[in-house]
């Protein structure tokens, strides 16, 4: 099971309200990517063959803010692997309730930088990809 990763909120995280910034969920959900895809896909793997997992969509739905201190878990796991593109699911919980701060849906690509368009998820890029979709811890 992939492990959550956990963020801090800073103060320059917050916003004029003291809430975290929109846009600062935006990089939390990042971070929580590149740390189950390195736990799990072997970015390593990726770079050697120059293949890049791309962003194509994000649909985020906020529930409640997060302020200066709490601590964010953040579970991501992949939900679909379709012929060209995967979205992968991802939750945001404060660690000390458990309550929904977010939650999002992020649809992705993979790239090449010498072909044109997405690449076909078959084959080890697959099997690769589809490890992530049973990478999810109490999520």
């Amino acid at each position: 099971m992939a492990t959550p990763t956990l963020i801090k909120v800073r103060g320059y995280h917050l916003d004029l309200y003291g809430h975290v910034n929109n846009a600062r969920y935006l990089e939390f959900l990042e971070e929580a990517r590149w740390a189950l895809l390195e736990e799990y896909g072997g970015v390593q793997w990726y770079a050697e063959r120059e293949l890049a997992l791309v962003v194509s969509r994000i649909d985020i739905r906020y529930k409640r803010p997060a302020t200066m201190g709490d601590e964010l878990l953040i579970h991501t796991r992949l939900a679909t692997l379709g012929e060209k593109d995967g979205v992968i699911e991802q939750r945001i919980v404060r660690q000390d309730n458990g309550k929904l701060v977010a939650e999002a849906e992020v649809t992705f690509a993979v790239l090449h930088p010498r072909e044109q368009g997405a690449q076909s998820l078959v084959g080890e890029l697959g099997e690769r990809l589809r490890r992530l979709q049973y990478a999810v811890e109490g999520a």
